[in-house]
């Protein structure tokens, strides 16, 4: 190894460190923090930015990216990630990146009382001040990238993929939709309704079946924790993972798969080839990649025909009642029930692209400046009136439901449909490669599906490209056809 290149995984590794520092002052602030917190978490937060964002842009550090070519760097895909980093970095002043981290901090804790209360108006100024932020740092990028300034935001989310690129994927979806999703319900109102299991269901019995359930999977808590949050997600570091969920006495399928969904994103990040811990090429390869883990495990394994037959009787030796409700069936007709709703986490596998479809619009409008935030809530209404013909009652239910905005995640949304088509596609690869796929999981048993995970997708970190990580496991890029077939299989066959 070269000692420029030396040099540079040294800087990087000390720049994951101190985002792995944000990440888990950010965890905190969704789970433990009291609200008194906030202003300083977000001081905390924007100084852990611009230190990194410092190292980044240090003077020596163009100079070592290129000894380390002349000299020949061993690894080239970790180098070029360097370079990447290095480019996109220098493209922001550091008090825009200060700047950006105390915004996102200050507006989120706003929005986590604004959203109980439908209070748009409480948190427009914060959210008008998030977005300014915004479209500055995609203007910057976009200068240093040569991709235009939503694509620029789009690309530190999933590198690779533009709105180019997403628009023929979602305008077949919209059409594709327009005649499932009616057939879908007519279908589904020819078949016996399910019976609701009768509750209450205890948050102690729901946490402690959860990590059963999150530990079948193949998590290891030795190196991972679960707790509550108003919107649930998966963060932390890959050696220790932080997952969260949110209880109702009065229902239990949500708490329960949000943390099989929580649980995928988290094997993924303990399955990061540790080799490469703290650098660029040992990381996630993009969340459209991170998302297909989450909704294999949750939407394509968990909620299977196997495991549900499996899962039944786990259930009701934990909530008691009619045995008939805990059924692999009842609980397919539960838990697959296709229903026109208005909150996106909630929403079936048909109708779930629609929401975001509509945010990837949304934004695309906000950072283009085609869009005010003062008239969000409209547009809002408007696109899904015109994507699912309901309209959201207030907007709790309408632009205030999702964090992402409010902490300034603006291009992450095409990830989670992105992902969605992925896990169909890696799904079908998998069971194509392990004819006992099915079987183990009607034995509540993940491991050969964890396995051939870890070997097609988790191992790799950012090796491949998210097309060239599809075409290596699947023997394609990513085909959305995999994806409406299994959803014709699933919800279209009478």
């Amino acid at each position: 190894m070269n000692a420029s290149y030396a040099r540079l995984k040294d800087r990087f590794a000390r720049i994951a460190t101190l985002g792995e520092c944000s990440a888990m002052l950010g965890w905190d602030a969704s789970a433990m923090m009291p609200p008194g917190g906030g202003a300083a978490r977000g001081e905390q937060l924007a100084v852990l930015a611009g230190l990194s964002h410092a190292m980044l842009v240090a003077p020596e550090v163009a100079g070592e990216l290129d000894e380390a070519v002349a000299e020949g760097a061993w690894d080239e895909a970790n180098l070029a990630l360097m370079r990447r980093a290095h480019r996109r970095a220098t493209a922001m002043p550091s008090d825009l990146v200060e700047a950006v981290a105390r915004a996102n901090s200050a507006c989120e804790k706003v929005w986590r009382e604004a959203r109980p209360r439908s209070d748009f108006a409480a948190v427009r100024p914060w959210l008008e001040d998030v977005v300014r932020l915004q479209r500055e740092t995609a203007a910057a990028l976009a200068s240093a990238t040569g991709l235009s300034p939503y694509d620029a935001l789009m690309d530190a989310y999933q590198p690779g993929i533009a709105a180019a690129d997403v628009e023929p994927v979602f305008a077949a979806y919209e059409a594709f939709l327009a005649e499932a999703l009616p057939r879908a319900e007519a279908i589904q109102a020819a078949r016996p309704a399910p019976v609701q299991p009768e509750g209450p269901f205890p948050t102690e019995v729901q946490r402690a079946l959860g990590r059963r359930l999150s530990e079948r999977a193949g998590l290891d808590y030795e190196h991972a924790r679960l707790d509550e949050s108003a919107h649930p997600f998966c963060g932390g570091t890959p050696t220790d993972v932080r997952l969260t969920t949110r209880y109702t006495p009065d229902s239990f399928g949500q708490a329960l798969l949000g943390i099989l969904h929580e649980t995928g994103h988290a094997l993924y990040e303990r399955g990061l080839p540790e080799p490469y811990a703290r650098q660029p090429v040992g990381e996630a390869a993009g969340m459209a990649a991170h998302e297909s883990q989450s909704l294999i495990v949750e939407m394509q394994a968990a909620r299977s025909d196997a495991f549900l037959a499996w899962l039944g009787p786990e259930l009701h030796a934990a909530f008691g009642g009619d045995p008939a409700a805990y059924s692999g069936a009842n609980l397919g007709r539960l838990w697959r029930r296709v229903e026109r709703g208005y909150i996106r986490t909630e929403a079936d596998e048909i109708t779930y692209p629609a929401h975001v479809i509509l945010r990837f619009r949304l934004e695309r409008a906000l950072i283009g400046g085609g869009l005010t935030v003062a008239d969000l809530p409209g547009a809002w209404a408007e696109g899904l009136q015109s994507l699912l013909g309901i309209t959201p009652p207030d907007d709790r239910r309408g632009c205030l439901q999702d964090i992402h905005w409010y902490d300034g995640n603006f291009g992450y949304f095409p990830s989670y449909t992105l992902g969605a088509m992925a896990a169909a596609q890696l799904m079908g690869a998998a069971r194509a490669a392990l004819p006992g796929l099915d079987a183990a999981l009607g034995q509540g048993d993940f491991g050969p599906l964890l396995g051939w995970l870890r070997t097609s997708v988790h191992g790799k970190g950012s090796l491949l490209g998210f097309q060239e990580l599809m075409t290596a496991a699947t023997g394609r890029p990513l085909d959305p056809s995999a994806f409406m077939d299994h959803l014709r299989a699933r919800y279209l066959t009478a």
